[in-house]
């Protein structure tokens, strides 16, 4: 695919079927991933990839755990969001629960579409992603990077994806379960499998500020 056609087409899945990906086509994924610029070529991500059970073993686990926990997250989560940052995130969830056909005042069935994120939406695969943890917000930055490209390169590949914060919100537990040493901070998990076509909250779209939003051209 072109790249342009990437970034145009790329979407959040929120529903996957079971089926596992080829393990051949996840490292394709991982190989083009691998290839993002970092400061002074530091390389900090490095990535739990789990399948099967394992993925199934830490749903269970964390869905568990967050029903009985407060958030720990090894990053600074947002102080707020105000303005245009807080009308985006509110028309982003609000167009969510909407094609799921749940209404702004059923707060049971907004938690429980909540704990799907500790699912993994269902996905077969989940990639727990961390940085070092002495690079700091470099290093996370970088991270940021890295995530962008495994998204889109799974795209390309017709592997569907979402990226999770919400799986960085209990860190603690993550890291416990995965044996994850403490040198290293959870910065996001993406889920990865294949689009469950049939579901409504896959035909959810979010939209995209226009250039004069986001860029201020110098001359």
């Amino acid at each position: 695919m072109q790249l342009s056609d990437v970034l145009a087409q790329r979407w959040s899945c929120r529903a996957f079927r079971s089926e596992p990906v080829p393990a051949e086509t996840l490292r394709d994924v991982l190989t083009l991933a691998q290839r993002t610029a970092s400061w002074c070529n530091t390389q900090p991500w490095h990535v739990h990839l789990l399948s099967g059970d394992a993925t199934r073993e830490l749903a269970a686990s964390l869905t568990a755990h967050v029903q009985e926990n407060a958030p720990s997250s090894d990053l600074p989560t947002p102080q707020e969001y105000s303005g245009v940052y807080r009308q985006r995130r509110r028309d982003s969830g609000f167009a969510l629960y909407e094609s799921l056909g749940i209404e702004r005042d059923d707060l049971a069935a907004r938690g429980a579409q909540m704990l799907r994120n500790f699912t993994f939406f269902g996905a077969p695969h989940a990639a727990i992603i961390t940085t070092d943890r002495a690079q700091g917000v470099y290093g996370a930055v970088d991270c940021g990077g890295y995530v962008a490209n495994l998204l889109n390169a799974a795209h390309a590949y017709g592997v569907a994806t979402v990226a999770q914060a919400a799986i960085a919100m209990y860190s603690d537990h993550v890291r416990e379960v995965l044996g994850i040493a403490d040198d290293r901070l959870v910065v996001c998990a993406v889920a990865l499998g294949h689009a469950d076509e049939e579901h409504p909250v896959n035909g959810f779209r979010t939209t995209r500020a226009p250039l004069e939003e986001s860029v201020t051209f110098v001359t």
